[in-house]
């Protein structure tokens, strides 16, 4: 493996990665502990558009080179990625941990599939795509092959910095593509780390970016760039919006992947013990703060009272605190802006007549940070609070008559990202697996419980474009006459 444990990972202050070079930046900004905020993680520098357009520019002339690259040059490199990460998990989740604020086992986890994602797409890259079709005519041969599309402009969201840009990264890389990363501006020192990674497995200059700073500057001009064949995008459902608008303008091709008020069904059969704990789990992991995270529990009538007892005592003996205490089962919130978010919907559940049962309240610990009470409602389907996206470790309990009811109040929503239900009834588990309207189903266990090798999707609000090789490659169909 191609490093020297000697050098640290990544230092302050952060800085963009340009056509094989480090680079410092217009301005700068200070990137913060959310565990303790008078510990902050480091100085990173922000890029102009002038900045931007190098870094675009760099991508497009690398490009033609590594189209053509062997696809065991592309494997090689996404392996030496994928190798170095899982090498230096504990350096990656210790950083994780102090910039977003997850507890150390869940950072752990994260940087572990972001090592897999790369070594899943080095595999991929080996996979050269081509469909021979018979053709109607004698003497003729049709073959389909995928190309590169040029210019892959990656901008990834604060909540998952690692695993979420891996897939991103990998997959454009691996299919042929040169890329421009843009991180949230709150991960700087995350994007930087897996910058300096991706920077010693061997690319051509250019091939990858990093480009820090604003959406409203580095992220719009990504996105206006005449040289960015195709944008993916991760985040807010609302500034989603405004990309696919700004892309379809010049007919860019744009992959989204947005937000989610995802249910979660308990019928009256489920294994309660089960259900409680997959019900924890997906609304309060990482605090709340995956696209994924279970948002609305909807629960058969005949179970109601038990089960919400029974999560209420559990959520009762969940430690808040510093991401990298020891015991520590959630974290603060990643930023002020979250935190203010959290208590105004606790507010706004309130006002409306949803029954707040626990949490909901800042909290102080020995350190200063964005510490949050998770909160737990009984609530009705038309409140906000089960209607609109918060982020947070915030869930709202809604009653079900019966399965049908359940089915509906699953389906009635904006988003459609994923669902999960608890049951014995194999023919309910069955008819909810196709008739609920999400990208993920899961059965038994937390909304959470996907995995780095499976593929993700998602309807209505929540998902726009495909997300395999239809998205980073272009179809060419050949007629050759023998």
């Amino acid at each position: 493996m191609n490093r020297d444990p000697l050098v640290p990972l990544v230092a302050s202050p952060f800085r963009h990665y340009i056509n094989g070079g480090w680079e410092t930046g217009a301005t700068a900004g200070v990137s913060f502990n959310p565990s303790d905020l008078d510990e902050p993680v480091g100085e990173y520098v922000r890029a102009d558009v002038r900045q931007t357009d190098t870094a675009i520019e760099a991508a497009h002339a690398a490009f033609r080179d590594w189209s053509l690259a062997s696809v065991q040059r592309r494997a090689d490199a996404l392996d030496a990625i994928g190798t170095e990460m899982l090498a230096r998990r504990d350096e990656l989740s210790r950083l994780l941990a102090r910039e977003v604020g997850k507890t150390l086992p869940e950072a752990l986890a994260e940087a572990i599939r972001a090592g897999q994602i790369f070594k899943l797409c080095a595999a991929e890259a080996l996979r050269a795509f081509v469909e021979p079709l018979a053709s109607a005519r004698a003497g003729v041969e049709i073959d389909v092959t995928r190309e590169p599309l040029g210019v892959i402009g990656i901008i990834a969201p604060w909540s998952a910095p690692l695993a979420i840009a891996a897939v991103k990264i990998g997959a454009a890389l691996a299919h042929g593509n040169c890329v421009v990363f843009k991180p949230a501006e709150s991960t700087p020192a995350c994007a930087a780390a897996l910058a300096s990674i991706i920077s010693r497995a061997g690319l051509p200059a250019g091939v990858f970016n990093l480009v820090m700073g604003s959406g409203r500057q580095v992220g719009a001009r990504i996105v206006a760039h005449p040289l960015v064949a195709a944008i993916s995008f991760t985040g807010a459902t609302e500034t989603g919006t405004r990309v696919l608008q700004a892309a379809a303008a010049r007919q860019a091709r744009v992959q989204l992947q947005m937000g989610g008020k995802n249910p979660f069904v308990v019928l009256a059969d489920a294994d309660l013990d089960n259900a409680v704990d997959a019900a924890l789990s997906g609304a309060y992991g990482s605090a709340g703060q995956r696209c994924t995270a279970a948002a609305r529990l909807i629960v058969e009538r005949a179970v109601f009272e038990p089960f919400v007892d029974a999560l209420r005592a559990k959520l009762g003996k969940l430690s808040v605190d510093h991401a990298l205490k020891r015991g520590t089962d959630i974290g603060p919130v990643a930023n002020a802006a979250q935190l203010e978010r959290n208590l105004d919907y606790v507010r706004i559940g309130q006002q409306e007549g949803a029954q707040l049962l626990r949490g909901g309240q800042p909290l102080q610990r020995a350190t200063r940070g964005y510490f949050f009470e998770p909160a737990l409602f009984i609530g009705e389907p038309e409140q906000r609070i089960a209607r609109e996206e918060i982020f947070g470790p915030l869930a709202v309990v809604l009653r079900a008559d019966d399965y049908e009811h359940a089915l509906h109040l699953a389906n009635d929503t904006a988003y459609g990202l994923c669902a999960g239900i608890c049951t014995r009834s194999l023919e309910r588990a069955r008819h909810f697996r196709r008739h609920v309207q999400s990208g993920l189903v899961t059965i038994n266990l937390p909304t959470t419980a996907v995995e780095h090798h499976a593929p993700g999707g998602g309807r209505k609000a929540s998902a726009y474009g495909a997300t395999d090789a239809a998205f980073w490659t272009a179809v060419k169909t050949a007629y050759v006459a023998g």
